[in-house]
Parts: C-alpha cells; structure tokens; sequence
C-alpha cells in the first residue's frame, strides 16, 4: 500500500453514493424504530413541522444526531469506513502513512466535516477538483479516502469458500 504507484483514490461520486447508501441503511434502520416509539403519525409530524431543527424527542436527537456521530466514528476506527464504502471498495487511511487512522483523527475528521458543509458544501464538491481527492475535512484531519477493490480473479476458489466451510 506504501507504493505510491499503486494507490488509487475515490472520486466524488463513488464517495457520493457511499454516503446515499449510508443514508439510506441508516433510514431504514431507524424507520421502524420510530414507529414502535411514536407510531406512524411521526412521519406526518415531520412532514408537517416548520422548525428549523424539529426535534421530537430526547430519544429522537439521540437516535438521529448522536447515534449517527458515534456509529461513523466507530465504523471508521474498526473497520476504515462506513458500510456504504464498505460497499463500494473505499477504505479511509492516514494521508501521510497509508495506515487506518486512529480515534483522535476519526473524531477530528467528522469534526471537520463542519468545515467542508458551512461553505456550501464546497468541502465536499473540492473533493472532485483535487488531485488527491480529498475534501476540506481530509486534508484538515490529514486523511484520505482511498478505492481499493478486491480482485476475486486472483482469489483460488478454496480461499472464497472458506467462510462456508
């Protein structure tokens, strides 16, 4: 991974659909939770709210806000990225030793997230500009986001049938 001719960084979009495929994992995790909690008439109430932050609950802020903060920074100390970039090959590494970050810089980074969304998410659309790939959260928190797909073509076939063995 040390050798710079090999690494291969994850464009905008592959980033963007990780992050949709969080979303949309998180959501449908939470939907039902919601309605055992609340019933089906929490959806028409955040449907109907004109708050600027609607906030049903103490339970809701924890499940929607901080849940959501722990489990990205747990995903990202354990396993190197969430489940979306899980999905689409992207590990998250140390800029400068192309090894997996540690607690201090995963907090940092979704800490600088802040930094990437308040200008219009410029942050974020750098991201497709930059010769690295990184947004303003990477290089603030020294990381960056990697494509690294797995070649099964290279894999023997009694390496890929191991786990059901």
């Amino acid at each position: 991974m040390n050798d710079k001719r090999t690494i291969v960084y994850a464009g905008f979009w592959r980033r963007l659909f990780a992050v949709i495929l969080d979303t949309a994992l998180f959501s449908v995790l939470l939907a039902p939770i919601f309605v055992a909690l609340y019933g089906r008439d929490y959806f028409y109430w955040q449907s109907t709210t004109t708050d600027f932050i609607p906030i049903y609950s103490v339970t809701e802020f924890f499940l929607t806000i901080i849940a959501p903060i722990i489990l990205t920074i747990t995903f990202w100390n354990y396993f190197a990225a969430t489940p979306g970039k899980l999905l689409l090959d992207c590990r998250i590494v140390d800029a400068n030793t192309q090894k997996p970050m540690h607690w201090k810089q995963a907090s940092m980074r979704y800490l600088f997230y802040l930094a990437s969304i308040l200008p219009f998410y410029l942050g974020f659309i750098w991201i497709g500009f930059d010769k690295h790939k990184q947004g303003f959260h990477d290089k603030l928190a020294k990381t960056q986001v990697l494509h690294i797909p797995h070649n099964y073509a290279e894999v023997s076939l009694q390496e890929l049938m191991e786990p059901f063995e």
